[in-house]
């Protein structure tokens, strides 16, 4: 590096990839993004598969403590598109893939740019694979740790203080799904988690609560199903029942997409492996 002169070196195929990955981290920073290590590795992987479309580092939120938030994947940026796109979203594939974090920046985006009055982000209780037992406390107490990776998500894009007095004037609702029968959601950001554990029944029963003025988002991971032996499973039959219909957008994601340690993608396709296997 000499200057604001950068020197690449080698190979002219590693070269040429090389300012590939620099083009993109050059756009970035034109636009005010503030790049990371993370960043780098997550272009270079773009490069590499050769995904183009929406520029991955483009920030869609900034945090009160100056976080940015971006789509950093070729999932998420196609998640991102279809929530823009579309009155109602579902984002189907594997854990680390960011689904419940962005859907959620989207939701509060939404909210805080006044394009609708409130959210309402709901999951299955279901219990993953282990018997909780008794749980002690009032109603709220008792499901939610159910709801906690939500609250997770609204913690890391609003101070505690915002969130908690939106949670009282009820323009953030975060609550179990058997709650929404019976509403209609109208003027809201609507998000259901862990779709996978939801029913065929319970899922269309959620679907059908959409009112005028709101979005909806549906997510999941259909190999990570925890629903009681012989219960259908709601979310494996949306990409049949759903895809080109107008104004629904279907997402899947993959182990490319994985934006925890990369470990998980190896983990992830190490068990898709063995569930292919003879």
């Amino acid at each position: 590096m000499d200057g604001n002169r950068i020197v690449v070196a080698g190979e002219p195929t590693a070269v040429e990839v090389a300012l590939r990955i620099l083009e993109h981290m050059l756009k970035a920073a034109v636009n005010g993004a503030l790049l990371t290590p993370d960043d780098v590795r997550l272009a270079a992987q773009d490069v590499a598969l050769d995904r183009d479309g929406k520029h991955p580092l483009e920030t869609l939120f900034q945090t009160q403590r100056g976080k940015e938030i971006r789509a950093r994947t070729a999932g998420q940026r196609e998640f991102v598109r279809s929530i823009d796109e579309n009155t109602l979203t579902f984002g189907i594939g594997p854990a680390g893939t960011g689904k419940t974090f962005l859907a959620v920046v989207m939701a509060v985006r939404a909210l805080r740019n006044r394009h609708v009055s409130r959210l309402i982000l709901s999951r299955p209780a279901v219990e993953a694979g282990e018997k909780l037992g008794f749980l002690p406390g009032d109603l709220k107490e008792k499901v939610d740790p159910y709801l906690r990776p939500l609250y997770d998500a609204l913690a890391e894009l609003l101070d505690d203080g915002v969130v908690t007095k939106y949670i009282e004037r009820g323009i953030i609702e975060v609550a179990p799904l058997a709650y929404m029968r019976g509403r209609t959601l109208s003027d809201a950001f609507v998000i259901l988690d862990e779709a996978q554990n939801a029913t065929r029944d319970q899922l269309k029963m959620f679907l059908t609560r959409l009112g005028s003025g709101s979005k909806m988002i549906v997510q999941g991971d259909v190999t990570q199903i925890d629903l009681p032996r012989g219960a259908s499973c709601g979310l494996l039959e949306a990409p049949r029942l759903f895809s080109g219909t107008g104004d629904i957008g279907i997402v899947h994601f993959n182990e490319t997409d994985v934006v925890r340690h990369p470990l998980v993608s190896k983990i992830i396709r190490a068990y898709a492996s063995a569930d292919t296997s003879p």
